[in-house]
């Protein structure tokens, strides 16, 4: 053949070839368009079976990728649609402009193996969005990450889990992949959605803007640590609204590693944790600013409200949205907090958790020797009610004092209902770990300004002699400027 004839024909191949990828493009684009004003797609259209043997990744993928360019190209959000069935998958990245339609009935399960996952350890995912804008998740279905898989041997007490690290992949045993991930996104929402069974972390807001999770449930598995219910890191404007959180370890959990955190609300949710139902830190790097929580149940957890603030060692300044609230000072420092509304019930469980039943546990110590601890402020306790086994805890620390600390109309009752051995203040983590010291109803040092109105403490009659009726333990040399009005003591009359 002559070989001018050959490039010829190689040219108008290439050129078919290219048409026929164009009009590809254009059919499955065709089908985003279809629905009028709604664009939509679902990913049975890309080849997905939902049958949950084998890995739906590429077909996800691939709608997602083509429902960000329509986005894109009409200015408004894309919808990926999950039918029924159970879709197992590898990483899926979530793109701008896409929210995934799991629908009643479906489920997206996180594949178990390590080759399931992105090289790098932060991106361990089974969904994660990066650098996004305008995306969200809902539809009424389910987020798997199949923690009981990564199980290696069940403990009533706490489950040994699988570590990746023996692979080499990562250090430490927390070496798992967390189950959503939203990492320097814009304008996030998550609702009518469950997620379930993580195998570590459960939802993780970085470095966000605007976010809103409202009418969601989380549930991991009681025993199995690390599998925090949602952890918002570095984050500001967050909505948290009408979610059943139900988990092993923290239930809402903000942190501050490399950024303040600042206009957090959350309101009307449920919470079960062998954790901390609420907590600040430990990570605390930067300030924690202007954060609410109201009418919220904690049910039978091992901690109620609780900030471990741990670190402070530099100076910021940043803008928020009102000029006149623009700040600076010392990194660390966790100021203007209002926990009001809140139903408060905690137990004992095992020392192998942390915590011994306190409701309200406030501490701040240097994390290690390299460190010093931040401070806390200005912080509001309003109509709270808590059922405990053990008291108050409000320690501050030489540098890290406690200042400008109210509780009002708090109503505490305390009973003993399991069996454990008391007399011990926990600190962890960090501090001075478990420390011998007689328990009250209020144990308190380091603290500058305390204010107590509306507060009442009464003791449940128990057998055994295991009753228990110090109202406050102190010491006078670290606890100044506290103010009691109607403080009342007794017995719990049921």
């Amino acid at each position: 053949m002559n070989p001018i004839t050959t490039l010829i024909r190689i040219e108008y191949l290439f050129i078919a070839l290219t048409l026929l990828q164009s009009l590809s493009a254009t059919s499955r684009l065709s089908i985003l368009q279809r629905c009028g004003d709604d664009l939509s797609v679902s990913v049975a259209d890309y080849g997905a079976t939902g049958r949950g043997r084998r890995y739906d990744t590429v077909a996800i993928q691939s709608a997602i990728d083509d429902c960000a360019s329509s986005a894109a190209l009409h200015l408004r959000t894309c919808q990926v649609h999950f039918p029924p069935g159970n879709y197992l998958t590898a990483t899926l990245y979530l793109k701008s402009g896409v929210v995934l339609d799991v629908s009643r009935n479906a489920t997206i399960l996180g594949g178990t193996r390590l080759q399931d996952y992105p090289e790098k350890q932060e991106k361990w995912y089974v969904v994660l969005a990066e650098n996004a804008s305008d995306v969200g998740i809902t539809g009424g279905g389910e987020i798997n990450g199949q923690g009981l898989e990564f199980v290696t041997r069940f403990d009533e007490r706490k489950n040994v889990m699988v570590s990746w690290n023996r692979t080499g992949a990562c250090s430490g045993d927390e070496c798992r992949p967390r189950l959503v991930g939203f990492i320097d996104c814009e304008n996030v929402r998550i609702w009518n959605i469950s997620f379930n069974q993580p195998a570590y972390w459960c939802l993780h807001i970085v470095r966000c803007q605007n976010t809103s999770i409202h009418d969601t449930s989380i549930y991991g598995d009681f025993n199995t640590p690390n599998n925090d219910g949602i952890d918002i890191e570095d984050s500001n404007n967050t909505l948290i609204t009408r979610c059943t959180i139900d988990t092993g370890d923290d239930a809402i959990c903000p942190k501050t590693y490399n950024s303040p955190l600042h206009n957090l609300t959350a309101t009307n949710c449920w919470i079960r944790t062998k954790s901390s139902a609420i907590k600040l830190g430990s990570a605390s790097w930067y300030a924690f600013r202007g954060l609410l929580f109201y009418n919220i149940t904690i049910f039978e957890s091992h901690r109620g409200l609780a900030l471990q603030i741990r670190d402070g060692d530099q100076t910021y300044y940043y803008k928020v949205s009102e000029p006149s609230l623009d700040v600076c000072g010392d990194e660390g420092n966790v100021s203007d907090i209002t926990f009001s509304n809140i139903n408060i019930s905690t137990r004992y469980y095992d020392e192998l958790w942390w915590g011994r039943a306190e409701p309200i546990y406030i501490t701040t110590c240097p994390r290690d020797s390299s460190s010093r601890a931040g401070s806390i402020s200005n912080l509001r306790f309003i109509n709270i009610t808590a059922t405990s086994e053990n008291g108050v805890f409000l320690s501050g620390s030489e540098g890290g004092v406690l200042s400008n600390i109210k509780l009002h109309n708090v109503s505490l009752s305390y009973k003993r209902w399991t069996d454990y051995t008391g007399g011990l203040v926990d600190y962890r983590p960090g501090c001075q770990g478990l420390v011998n010291r007689s328990t009250a109803g209020l144990m308190m040092e380091h603290i500058d300004g305390l204010d107590l109105e509306d507060v009442s403490m009464r003791w449940a009659e128990e057998k055994n002699n295991k009753q228990w009726n110090n109202p406050l333990d102190f010491l006078p040399s670290t606890v100044n400027n506290v103010s009691l009005l109607n403080f009342y003591t007794g017995l719990w009359q049921k």
